[in-house]
């Protein structure tokens, strides 16, 4: 306990006397390319340059978030004017005259209070909480300029669904108390450089799932650098993670690319690589390998350079808009061979997943939508390694998609908005493979692939079937005068095929959407 009161003074501090509380505007990100929150009309002296009545007023230095709100906002333009596959992003000023908007603070109190039940097993209802405060401090300065701190800390109690992405966890019995960080200090000196650094996630590609890094999990100590210009985005994303349980981590390493092209209004191609390395081994304590740092190396080639066993990803993604239907993709290797992939042997190392998803925004009168559809699928083995300080994860959790590998999925979602009311549906089918007592058909990307079960016949689904529904209702109401902090309903219903069981959880709460809190897997 003498642990959480003393995180929570600190937090306390560390934000207190950082401003004033200026709006209660909740900031948001962008999901494809929507306005933002912050939306004021041009005054009609401006309408007369034929700008766009309604514009994004952030700097290139303004870092937009993303979470359950944001694919609601109604966007005017519908073609791909930006790079949005890698989030959260960055905007440029659209007037100059709108500069001294760009100089502001924003200081508020963060809230996270749910109760909810469920019944695992279909036994009774068990009841459980979890509960924080915190403080979250915004920045923009001079249009280069953005500083995000928050912080929440809390306890937490029950089920799993609830269970916090937070960098620090303690245990006390049952009870687990967290101090959940998110801080992202983004600087832009030019209109073509931009330099971010902080503990947050990061988050890759158009859909609700990432094959490349999503924001599932944890959050980690990351660094990055973007360059803009032309119609390319080149990012470097180096990644300080860490794997273990509390007062015995031991850390890892990761550094990613991402190149973004717009050949077209309408079109976007990505290509991805990621290289994850532990700085330790039997022989040598290597750190973090300054060949990783190079900004423009292949990973591939650096690695067999050095002779390391470490594990590259690659990754190609795609994006086309038409009208108000934005049609994305991604499909990620970690391993294959051409000729065991056309004699269809199942090899082990033929290691890949995909995705192929539409999503839409539209309005009615004073009614907004968005609707989504998404296949997802993995083979076996894939992100998996020879240990957990290789693998594609970080704190006992998958980087990308929360199934880790060896499943298909279809996932579909509704969401409305009206003034400050919003409402969810999202429903999942999908099929895993789980692994069986000593037996690793590759679903567990933390269990090493040198004890797989074949060398050939592997396919998707296989060790123990367990093909399961989930069905999610959400209902949600924001509370401007509380600090833009949403109250909430929601109903989750798991039914699991083979064994013919049903599981629910209901909950309720006051939380402010600074972050995804998900439990939609």
């Amino acid at each position: 306990m003498s642990k959480w009161i003393f995180t929570y003074l600190l937090i306390f501090l560390s934000f207190s006397g950082w401003g004033q509380i200026q709006n209660d505007t909740n900031k948001v990100s962008v999901d494809s390319i929507r306005i933002t929150d912050e939306i004021l009309r041009i005054p009609p002296i401006i309408e007369t340059t034929h700008l766009s009545p309604y514009f994004t007023i952030t700097g290139k230095g303004r870092v937009q978030y993303y979470n359950f709100d944001s694919d609601l906002f109604w966007e005017r333009g519908t073609h791909i004017s930006a790079h949005s596959s890698m989030k959260p992003m960055t905007r440029d000023a659209k007037a100059e005259y709108l500069q001294q908007k760009l100089n502001q603070t924003n200081f508020r109190p963060l809230f996270d209070f749910n109760g909810f039940g469920s019944n695992p097993n279909n036994g009774n209802f068990e009841l459980g909480y979890r509960t924080g405060a915190g403080l979250q401090w915004q920045g923009y300065f001079k249009d280069k300029w953005s500083i995000h701190l928050a912080g929440v800390q809390g306890i937490y109690d029950g089920d799993s669904s609830y269970s916090p992405r937070a960098y620090f966890n303690w245990k006390n019995g049952a009870t687990s108390i967290y101090t959940d960080i998110r801080s992202r200090l983004s600087f832009s000196p030019n209109k073509i450089f931009n330099f971010q650094t902080g503990i947050d996630h990061n988050f890759i590609g158009e859909g609700s799932r990432s094959l490349f890094i999503s924001d599932y999990g944890n959050p980690y100590p990351f660094g990055m650098i973007r360059a803009t210009f032309w119609r390319l985005q080149y990012s470097v994303l180096y990644q300080f993670m860490r794997e273990g349980t509390p007062g015995n981590w031991n850390p890892k390493f990761a550094s990613s690319h991402h190149i973004s092209f717009n050949p077209a209004r309408w079109l976007n191609i990505g290509v991805f690589e990621t290289v994850i390395f532990n700085p330790r081994d039997t022989l040598l304590n290597r750190g973090f390998d300054v060949e990783y740092l190079n900004p423009v190396v292949f990973y591939r080639p650096q690695e067999f350079s050095v002779g390391s066993s470490d594990n590259v990803l690659l990754g190609v993604d795609a994006t086309a808009q038409y009208k108000y239907f934005t049609f994305y993709s991604q499909f990620i290797i970690d391993e294959f061979l051409l000729s065991e992939i056309r004699a269809r042997s199942g090899w082990w190392a033929n290691k890949f997943g995909g995705q192929l998803g539409v999503k839409a925004n539209f309005k009615k009168n004073h009614h907004r939508f968005f609707a989504r559809t998404e296949l997802n699928f993995v083979r076996p083995y894939t992100y998996a390694h020879l240990n957990d300080k290789l693998n594609h994860g970080n704190q006992g959790r998958p980087l990308a998609h929360p199934y880790g590998a060896n499943f298909a999925e279809v996932l579909a979602e509704v969401r409305w908005a009206k003034a400050h009311w919003r409402g969810q549906f999202f429903v999942n089918y999908a099929q895993r493979g789980r692994d069986l007592d000593t037996l690793n058909f590759g679903t567990d990307i933390y269990t090493p692939y040198i004890n797989r079960s074949d060398e050939f016949g592997n396919f998707i689904g296989q060790g123990v079937a367990t093909n399961s529904w989930l069905i999610r209702f959400r209902i949600a109401r924001k509370l401007p005068k509380l600090f833009a902090t949403s109250a909430f309903a929601e109903y989750n219903m798991r039914y699991t095929v083979q064994s013919n069981s049903v599981q629910h959880l209901v909950s309720v709460g006051l939380r402010t959407n600074l972050w995804n809190d998900y439990r939609n897997y």
